[in-house]
């Protein structure tokens, strides 16, 4: 597992004289030269492709570091001609107008004058590779002798198969779109010039990249980097916050260690997890044989009527458990590949630790300890959790007299048990209901909704029921409840003898769970199944002429309103909200001499024979033709300078998961946010005078230039 990570992502084989990138990826030096781009002073993007026909350039302006546009990013596409899917260039000198592009994140950084010397060695990945390909090299078989393998004589890096030598020239031939792979001794190790390097050299002390005479001594706290002595007597680390070398070397160890300690819990919790899933496969197959067996039985006594229904539901039962056997598959395998990657990333994360090198471990140590705390958020609790159970949620309700056999189905509940109606019928059959024994007074069965009938319109809900069978005493009346919306507990909406009921004030935009159960003189009945109904996402709404001054003048079905007073009159809504993000507009279809029309909210009791906002239950903004000011409880402020005239719409925005107003005029934000910490029920108003006609425009969408808060 560990090897993907000890991999060059370029060339697809073990790193050699790795590279630290300053993204903190790694590269082969070899590699990293064949990625290098070179854009010499003077030499246009055309005139390098036309010199350069067999290679596919990046764009220069994308490659820049210090690029406005991408802040640093390159662009980046795939080319064919690389052995592992990565762009390749040719080799140039490299000089100061060179950049290179990390092939992992695709971050360009330019070179300087000192060239690949820039980069510092990554010395710990090239000694833990060393040593993984010295501990993987002894007596290793060839892998397609077909019986008694023999030793392997070359290993091909791109392919990653071990082939003895008859082996190789029958299956990897040296030619054609193999010709490019490169074959090795299993025993070479990735040193420079293909030489074994000796572990001394491995452990060398790091010298420092720009005072080739000084080792490391210091670690400067603010570049993340070691670095020696001269670099802080007059360096650029000289007013840099820097600490010894030993013990910031300790400290990201320390800081290592504990990041793994927690991903080695999660990852012993998802071995856990794998035999439990497994386990459940077994559970599952044998609860589905268990109940298909339950089922046929049931079936079997419910005689003639009951078989044609008989394979339609063992088709069900088959569906659930192919069902739960799919997602606890998927599960397992993601499971699976989620623990692999984890394993792999702590085997190499093990091996660093264990290396001796200080300046080596901090080069890396910081990457290594985000990926690592990054790896343990992914094994958040619910990834852990089975996403379906072993059982069957499935019952069959077998009350109903024979004559709606038919319409048997599962029900989603395991409350219903066995009834002395089946029991008996089990025992020896019955002939008619008579022999049942059924008492004479019994609690009114549960309701069924009629799905038909049940439906929503902007923030009310409507909802009927019926009855399918009699009982022996009359039904006195039913209860219908409903949740908040959110889930909660639920509540009486109504108690009555109708069979179809209306609930209004319900909050838009969300879902509620309904359910009615009937009652007489014996008791109370069962629930019926539940019911989830939808309220709009926006609100579409009119004028309210109920709760309209009388001097309003309402037309167009309650959408366009004007005025008879040359006094401004108010004029509320048909919606009031107490949850969720509003938008609504009014578009001025007459201004003459300049009046002041008010827009905004209100409570349902605010003032109707005044200026929208002159009292505390309303919060609006009145506008003239050059400018407007926010109002409330007759307070002014905020003037703005810009106006109203025929044509213009005037935008409000009630967000009240934020609980602000904000207002817009043809669709721009006008002044800041209006009003805040607002709480309670509040219908859309305005106020205007007999010189101001208007129309309402809802159902809309926020304006998509609103500047969030």
């Amino acid at each position: 597992m560990m090897d993907e990570e000890l991999k060059c992502p370029v060339c697809g084989s073990l790193f050699k004289d790795p590279i630290l990138l300053p993204c903190s990826h790694n590269v082969c030096l070899a590699c990293a030269r064949n990625i290098i781009v070179q854009t010499p002073e003077g030499e246009t993007l055309a005139h390098s492709r036309a010199s350069n026909s067999d290679y596919d350039y990046l764009d220069m302006d994308k490659m820049s570091m210090y690029s406005e546009t991408d802040s640093g990013y390159g662009s980046y596409t795939p080319c064919i001609k690389s052995p592992n899917g990565v762009r390749v260039f040719p080799p140039t000198l490299v000089h100061r107008h060179c950049s290179i592009t990390c092939p992992l994140c695709h971050r360009s950084v330019s070179l300087d004058e000192r060239g690949f010397r820039g980069f510092p060695r990554n010395r710990l990945l090239e000694a833990i590779v060393s040593r993984y390909q010295q501990n993987h090299s002894a007596n290793v078989k060839c892998q397609l002798c077909d019986r008694n393998p023999v030793d392997a004589t070359v290993m091909c890096e791109q392919c990653d198969v071990f082939y003895c030598t008859p082996c190789q020239q029958r299956c990897h031939p040296s030619r054609g779109p193999l010709a490019k792979h490169r074959l090795v001794p299993p025993t070479q190790l990735p040193a420079a010039g293909g030489q074994q390097m000796p572990a001394a050299t491995l452990r060398k002390q790091g010298t420092c990249a720009d005072h080739d005479t000084e080792n490391f001594s210091m670690y400067c706290v603010n570049c993340k980097t070691p670095v020696c002595m001269k670099c802080l007597e007059g360096g650029k680390h000289g007013s840099h916050d820097v600490k010894p070398l030993a013990a910031m070397w300790k400290q990201h160890k320390c800081q290592l260690s504990q990041a793994l300690n927690g991903v080695s819990d999660k990852a012993k919790d998802a071995k856990e997890f794998l035999v439990q899933l497994k386990n459940m496969l077994q559970q599952i197959q044998e609860n589905g044989v268990e109940f298909e067996a339950c089922l046929v039985a049931q079936c079997d006594a419910l005689i003639e009527a009951l078989t044609r229904q008989k394979a339609k539901l063992l088709t069900k039962v088959t569906k659930e458990r192919e069902y739960k056997l799919k997602v606890v598959r998927d599960q397992i395998t993601h499971c699976t590949m989620k623990l692999r990657q984890t394993t792999g990333m702590m085997e190499y994360c093990l091996e660093v630790i264990k290396e001796n090198d200080p300046s080596g471990f901090l080069q890396i140590s910081d990457a290594l300890i985000k990926r690592v705390t990054s790896s343990q958020d992914q094994w958040v609790k619910g990834a852990l959790e089975p996403k379906v159970g072993p059982e069957f949620d499935l019952t069959l309700n077998t009350d109903p007299l024979l004559q709606t056999i038919i319409q048997l189905d599962f029900v989603q509940s395991k409350d219903i048990q066995e009834t002395p109606l089946l029991k008996q019928m089990h025992a020896g059959g019955l002939k008619d209901t008579e022999s049942a024994g059924v008492e004479t007074a019994t609690v009114p069965p549960a309701p069924l909704l009629q799905l038909e009938k049940c439906c929503t319109r902007n923030n009310s809900a409507t909802l009927a029921w019926r009855v399918t069978v009699s009982p022996s005493n009359p039904i006195e009346g039913y209860i219908l409840e409903l949740d908040d919306g959110n889930g909660g507990q639920y509540r009486e909406v109504y108690v009555g003898k109708e069979t179809v009921c209306t609930v209004d004030g319900l909050h838009f935009n969300s879902s509620y769970n309904a359910r009615v159960k009937a009652y007489n003189s014996t008791g109370v009945g069962p629930y019926s199944k539940t019911v989830v109904l939808k309220t709009s996402d926006v609100a579409w709404f009119t004028f309210d002429p109920t709760s309209a001054h009388r001097d309003i003048v309402l037309t167009n079905e309650n959408q366009t309103v004007s005025c008879n007073s040359y006094d401004d009159r108010v004029v509320l809504g048909t919606a009031a909200f107490s949850k969720g993000v509003h938008y609504w507009e009014l578009m001025v279809d007459r201004y003459d001499n300049h009046p002041d029309p008010s827009f905004g909210v209100a409570r349902i009791n605010t003032m109707k024979d005044m200026m929208l906002g002159k009292d505390d239950k309303a919060w609006a903004m009145y506008v003239d033709n050059n400018r407007s000011w926010f109002m409330h409880n007759n307070s002014h402020t905020n003037r703005a300078e810009g106006g109203i005239s025929k044509g213009a719409t005037v935008g409000i925005l009630l967000d009240l998961n934020k609980h602000t107003v904000t207002f817009f005029i043809n669709k721009e934000q006008h002044g800041p946010v209006a009003f805040e910490n607002l709480d309670g029920v509040f219908m859309p108003a305005v106020s205007i005078n007999r010189n101001v006609q208007v129309t309402l425009l809802t159902g809309m969408e926020v304006p998509k230039n609103f500047k969030q808060q």
